[in-house]
C-alpha cells in the first residue's frame, strides 16, 4: 500500500520471498521481509499486510543493480 510516483493511493500484490533476509546492505535493521510486490519511490514507509489484512511490516528499500524500481523488495518486520 503506498503512494508510488505521487500517482495516488495503489495496492500491490506479491509474496513473501524471505521473512529473516540478513546482511543486504541497504541499512543498519537487523532482519528484513524479502517481497516481489512491487516497491517505488513513494511507497516506503507504506504497510505490507497478508491477505487477512494484518500488518507484517512496513516497505522501506528496493535493491536493485540498476539503481531502478525494478528489484528486490524489503520490509522491516512489524513485531
Amino acid at each position: 500500500i503506498g503512494n508510488p510516483f505521487g500517482v495516488g493511493q495503489t495496492v500491490t500484490s506479491g509474496i513473501v520471498s524471505a521473512v529473516a533476509r540478513t546482511e543486504v546492505g541497504i541499512s543498519d535493521m537487523a532482519f528484513f521481509i524479502q517481497t516481489d510486490a512491487a516497491i517505488n519511490p513513494g511507497n516506503s514507509g507504506g504497510a505490507l499486510i497478508d491477505v487477512k489484512g494484518r500488518l507484517v511490516g512496513i516497505n522501506s528499500a528496493i535493491f536493485s543493480r540498476s539503481g531502478g524500481s525494478n528489484g528486490i523488495g524489503f520490509a522491516i518486520p512489524s513485531n
